[in-house]
């Protein structure tokens, strides 16, 4: 007597399991907040909504849509000095969410880029300090573009983009919001 043939929809869970392990935290806020300003003694959530006329702004200068009209922001404080402001953010790779923090100086300078959460399956090499090395000093006042002044990473071009993106985005976000001068 022979038995049926199991489903082949019994596979999909097998099929779909690994793409989803490939999601990965490689630090959390605390962290990145530690690693970007390691002089920081305090960091404090700052309650923002940005207002349609600083959307405007920020999407004219940045040549980006504003998704999140509410950005995750935290002050960095080193005693009663400012040191600057951390943003968290997401932006696609090619499929998933790539969630970075950005530490901006009081003046308005990038002062780091950090990936926090990666979920792609191809496309992290914009972990690499080299690669993200190249944001460092920049301000709203730059290009900050792919293959201008940031270079792309072969294999990782969608990430690269939008990460690229992104922080040319929070940059003008900076500016427009916190009145960073240009």
């Amino acid at each position: 007597m022979s038995r049926p043939l199991p489903s082949p929809w019994l596979a999909v869970p097998l099929l779909v399991t690994p793409l989803a392990a490939q999601a990965t935290q490689y630090l959390s806020i605390e962290q990145a907040q530690r690693l970007l300003f390691p002089t920081g003694t305090g960091y404090a959530a700052e309650a923002v909504e940005l207002t349609a006329e600083q959307v405007r702004a920020i999407e004219q200068a940045s040549d980006t849509r504003v998704v999140n009209r509410k950005p995750k922001v935290w002050r960095a404080m080193a005693g009663d000095t400012l040191l600057g402001h951390l943003f968290v953010d997401q932006v696609y790779g090619k499929h998933e969410f790539i969630t970075y923090a950005l530490a901006v100086t009081a003046d308005g300078q990038v002062a780091g880029v950090e990936i926090l959460d990666y979920r792609e399956t191809h496309g992290d090499q914009v972990r690499q300090p080299r690669w993200r090395a190249q944001f460092l000093g920049k301000d709203a006042s730059d290009a900050v573009k792919l293959g201008r002044d940031i270079q792309n990473i072969s294999g990782a071009t969608l990430s690269c983009r939008h990460l690229t993106d992104g922080v040319r985005r929070l940059l003008a976000t900076h500016r427009a919001l916190l009145g960073a001068a240009p």
